[in-house]
This record gives C-alpha cells, sequence and structure tokens, in this order.
C-alpha cells in the first residue's frame, strides 16, 4: 500500500464532513436492492455499512457462537483466493472489510479509495456467496475466540451483564453469550459455517447505508454486481417479541475481586415506539447524562462510591431494556445499591425539574451532530437507520422530537416504565452485606 494511500484515509478519517443539512437519497438497483446514500465528493473515499438482520440470538442451543465464528472467518479466503490472497489484497489496495455479529443482526464493513471501492466491493461479493472457510484460518480463529471466552469468564463486568440477560430472557436467544461457551465454539464445523451463510444472508433481510464519494449510478450497478447473487429471503425466522421476566431479584456471583461489578435492568420499550424520545430525556436525567446525571452525581459525586455509573436504554429487535451499571468495592456494594434504587423510585414517582428538562434537551439535541463526523459515521448512521424502522428523513427531524418533549412526558414515561421493585440485579465480587433476593 501505498504512502499517498495512507496519508488520504488517514485524513478522511480526521476530516468532517462539509457543514450543512444531510441529504439522504434512496437508491434501489435495477435489481431491485435499496441503499440509503449521502453524498459527498470532498474527500475521495467510500464507506459502506451493511446488515442481515438476524444475528447471534438465532444460533442454534448446541451452535452458539455460530455466528461470531462465521462474522471472524468469512473474509479469511473466498472464491479462488486463500487467506492469505484475500487479505494482501486488502493490505495492498488499502481497504477495510470487516464483519462481526451482535444479538440482532450480522454487520459489515467496507471502506476505501474511491478508485479501490470497485474491487472492495468485489471482494465483499466473494465474501458473502463463495467463502472458503478453510481449516487453518478457522482453527486460527477459533483458538483466539476460546481464549477470549476464558478471558470474559474472568471479567466481572461482562459475567454481570450476561448473567442479567440470562434470568430477563431464560430459554431465549438473548440468554446466550455471542461468542458462545468452549463446548459449543470448539463443536462447531466448515459444515456449519457454509449452512450459517446459505440460511442468514438474503436480499430481503439486507440493510444498506453508503456515504462518500460515489454517485447514485455508480452504487446502484455495484449493489446488484455485489449482492444479486444471493436467495431472496433467508431460511431462517426471527425470534418473536418476548417480555422481559424482570422480578426483582438479586444474584451473587462469587469473585475473587477487590471491587464487585453491579448490573440491573428491567423491561422498556423498543426502539421504534413512540414514547422512546421522552425515555431518551427521562434517561440522561437518572443516569445518560455521565457528569450531570443523577446516579454520577449520588453515587460518585457526593459518596464516592463508584469511578463509574450510569443507565442506558438498551433496545433489541425483540426486547427493550433500561439498564445500569457500577463498579465499587466489595465494602460499599450495599450502599451503592440502595442509592441507585432510591434514585430510580425517584424518577418513577415524578421527581422532574425544569431546568432537568431543559440541560437534558441541550445535551441530546447539541451532541448530535458528534454522530455525523466522518464519512464512515455517516454511514453506519444510515444503516442504523434502517434498522430501527426510522424514516430517510430522520437526521432532520431528530432533534425536533427531543425539542417536542414535555416535563409531563417525561413524568409519564418515567411512572410507565421505571419499576424499582423489578429491577433485576446482578453482583459479581464479593459484596459485603448483600443478600441474594429470588
Amino acid at each position: 500500500m501505498s504512502v499517498v494511500r495512507i496519508l488520504i484515509l488517514f485524513l478522511a478519517v480526521l476530516l468532517p464532513l462539509r457543514a450543512g443539512a444531510v441529504d439522504v437519497q434512496r437508491v434501489t438497483s435495477p435489481g431491485g436492492i435499496e441503499a440509503w446514500l449521502v453524498e459527498d465528493h470532498s474527500n475521495p473515499v467510500v464507506a459502506l455499512r451493511l446488515a442481515f438482520l438476524g444475528g447471534s440470538e438465532l444460533d442454534p442451543a448446541d451452535r452458539q457462537g455460530l455466528a461470531n465464528l462465521a462474522a471472524s472467518t468469512i473474509d479469511e479466503g473466498a472464491g479462488d483466493l486463500d487467506s492469505r490472497a484475500f487479505q494482501q489484497i486488502l493490505a495492498d489496495e488499502a481497504i477495510t472489510l470487516r464483519f462481526d455479529a451482535g444479538r440482532d443482526v450480522f454487520a459489515g464493513r467496507v471502506y476505501a479509495l474511491t478508485e479501490t471501492f470497485g474491487g472492495a466491493m468485489n471482494l465483499l461479493r466473494l465474501a458473502l456467496i463463495q467463502p472458503r472457510f478453510d481449516a487453518e484460518p478457522v482453527e486460527r480463529i477459533r483458538s483466539q475466540i476460546l481464549s477470549n471466552i476464558r478471558s470474559d469468564g474472568e471479567d466481572p463486568d461482562t459475567v454481570a451483564f450476561d448473567a442479567l440477560l440470562a434470568g430477563l430472557f431464560p430459554g431465549h436467544g438473548y440468554a446466550r453469550r455471542a461468542d458462545g461457551t468452549e463446548d459449543t465454539v470448539k463443536a462447531l464445523t466448515r459444515e456449519d459455517l457454509h449452512a450459517f451463510v446459505r440460511s442468514r444472508f438474503a436480499r430481503s433481510n439486507l440493510r444498506i447505508g453508503v456515504s462518500g464519494d460515489v454517485t447514485p449510478e455508480r452504487l446502484a450497478e455495484l449493489l446488484d454486481k455485489t449482492f444479486g447473487g444471493l436467495p431472496e429471503r433467508p431460511s431462517v425466522k426471527p425470534l418473536l417479541d418476548i417480555e422481559p421476566q424482570a422480578t426483582g431479584r438479586l444474584r451473587v456471583i462469587d469473585m475473587d475481586v477487590t471491587q464487585s461489578a453491579l448490573v440491573m435492568g428491567h423491561g422498556a420499550m423498543k426502539r421504534d415506539h413512540p414514547d422512546y424520545y421522552a425515555a431518551l430525556v427521562m434517561n440522561h436525567v437518572l443516569g445518560g447524562g455521565s457528569f450531570t446525571s443523577r446516579l454520577y452525581d449520588e453515587v460518585r459525586e457526593k459518596r464516592g462510591l463508584a469511578y463509574s455509573v450510569g443507565s442506558s436504554l438498551y433496545p433489541l429487535d425483540a426486547a427493550g431494556l433500561i439498564v445500569a451499571s457500577a463498579g465499587t468495592e466489595n465494602a460499599r456494594v450495599a450502599e451503592t445499591l440502595t442509592i441507585i434504587h432510591e434514585q430510580w423510585a425517584r424518577m418513577a414517582a415524578g421527581e422532574v425539574t425544569e431546568q432537568e428538562l431543559r440541560d437534558a434537551k441541550t445535551y441530546l439535541t447539541g451532541s448530535f451532530a458528534l454522530n455525523l463526523t466522518s464519512t464512515d459515521a455517516v454511514a453506519s448512521m444510515l444503516r442504523a437507520m434502517q434498522l430501527s424502522h426510522l424514516d430517510i428523513d430522520y437526521l432532520d427531524k431528530r432533534n425536533g422530537y427531543i425539542d417536542a418533549v414535555t416535563l409531563d412526558d417525561v413524568k409519564r414515561v418515567a411512572k410507565a416504565y421505571l419499576a424499582p421493585d423489578k429491577l433485576d440485579v446482578v453482583v459479581v465480587g464479593r459484596p459485603e452485606g448483600v443478600t441474594e433476593r429470588p
């Protein structure tokens, strides 16, 4: 890869997009494949983000980690190119091609110079339609994944969050680890990986966001060349909506650490619910406002109980959650839990001020532009908009939705969705004075 190409890509990542309104175009190829595009010719780069609906939650119980292993190995050789040859082309042409599997989607990313974007899309096509899954790269990456699973098993925050989901979604795909277990990952075969590709990748469950130096006409041509060979529909069905089973349990998982990890949560709305924006403002006041939230002020600033504490909305395709987390010394876990519950109850009772509302709305509207500061960030946002069932003009309307939230809206949503008595809690560590609640 030439020094010039490296410099161009480096500068393109650092330089923001041109100022002004973001014009999102709907591009539909002759073959009917749709992408959302922000055309920007100020830098000679193109970013594409894609996602197939359905992620690790669709992995069979005895094949946990299948989506993750597929995402980790699908770019290790395709078509006539083995792993070394495939990766060498990526390096020589300064192309970024990566995949990852979340709970709800199998996602991909392409980032390339304008002059190499066509070649990058051809490599993407090969990876999606003709992946090799040769033994050497699969075993090499399987070994890395197994090492990560063992490492995660010693990380209190990861253990706590996994346990929380397992309690909220018993028997559901969300209760399983996206990376799988050591036993299930060891059992995955090359045939499993090929079956995954055949059953999951299809045109109907594909969402694409593109930003950068490409015209709609050129993009439409590449969409058909890249994705036209996929089947029309996947052979697996999405999971039905599920209600999180939060009952106010408190579980303690023993781990020899000086600071316990605390994770808690219960059900909330999904991303496409009309109350989402009011809930976003409400959560910012409660714990989403980092240095300005109530949880931060009460837990860290006033009492020094934790270095970090906060809450967030956690919308999934089949369910919605609100979760909170903190880390604190074993001797102070009980006090920290008490304070968080008290703040949860205060918010649920409607104790919100006009000043808190104004501050939250100012931050949420003012910081939104930070999500659109690069070509790749815009492509990612366009993909996220489609996955969240948002309108194509969402970028123009989003801050208006936040501005329209009233104090009554926040109080109503807090009362409807915050339930301190149903807040499931997982503590990983050796907390003092904390007793499990079934």
